[in-house]
């Protein structure tokens, strides 16, 4: 499939100096999108399998001395407010809530800007 099914846009960078009419030019480039899929279960796993790590990964519920000052995530209204819609998954110790952090990234491909997350 060469185009995008919804809104008909090659799949396929084009360059400027090619014409964008011939179906046989647009099969050649990078794909004009790319997603990256990194797979994390395991990684928890693994995580979870040695002790140490599982101490330290549930120690925002079993190890944690609350002085009422914002120390940890846990402490913050955002923490508080998941574990008021989703209790079960609140009461569960070993569930892990991440956060996304990027540090220069390149969203749109150009190379001469970056952003920050």
């Amino acid at each position: 499939m060469l185009k995008c099914p919804r809104c008909g846009v090659s799949r396929y960078k084009i360059k400027d100096d090619e014409e964008c009419s011939s179906d046989e030019n647009s099969k050649k480039g990078p794909p004009a999108k790319v997603l990256w899929y990194l797979p994390i279960i395991l990684r928890f796993k693994r995580l979870f399998a040695n002790g140490d790590n599982a101490k330290d990964l549930t120690w925002h519920a079993n190890g944690r001395n609350y002085d009422g000052m914002l120390c940890h995530s846990v402490d913050s209204s955002q923490w508080k407010k998941i574990d008021r819609l989703y209790p079960d998954f609140g009461k569960e110790t070993r569930n892990l809530r991440l956060g996304l952090a990027t540090d220069g990234m390149n969203p749109y491909g150009s190379l001469s800007t970056q952003h920050n997350s």
